[in-house]
């Protein structure tokens, strides 16, 4: 048995690829399908449900597939089912795409007789604004 005090570092070369991270798991581009669903339940299940946000129900119970979609890319299955999800990969979808290339909104023409009137200062911090109910919530 041999004892090594220091790693001698120069005996390996540096040039050999690095094993792959055990950590780390490999990207699946699968979609995540879920269901949103519609079930019948008494009033003291609605009563749960409406204070936990979720409830038990029995094993024969049937449930109505109102809709399946990705729960990633929110796209409806029969859309996606045969390709890969794209959320994955860019999300930009889900916010009305590219934002860079997309048309920007356009504003109204006021009527020819319009005129602009400044309106007052609405200050929306402090004090102020809490008591005049613009920061307050409803």
């Amino acid at each position: 048995m041999e004892l090594t005090l220091f790693a001698d570092l120069f005996t390996e070369s540096l040039d050999l690829p690095e094993p792959p991270a055990e950590g780390e798991p490999e990207l699946s581009l699968a979609h995540v399908w879920i269901v949103a669903a519609e079930i019948k339940v008494e009033e003291r299940v609605a009563k749960v449900a409406d204070f936990r946000g979720s409830f038990t129900t029995l094993a024969d119970t049937r449930v109505d597939a109102l809709e399946v979609y990705c729960r990633a890319c929110r796209r409806p299955y029969e859309d996606v089912a045969d390709t890969d999800c794209e959320a994955v990969l860019d999300n930009r979808h889900l916010i009305g795409g590219d934002q860079s290339v997309r048309a920007k909104r356009k504003m109204p023409t006021p009527p020819p007789n319009a005129r602009l009137v400044p309106g007052g200062r609405i200050e929306r911090r402090g004090i102020g604004a809490y008591v005049a109910g613009v920061s307050r919530p409803r």
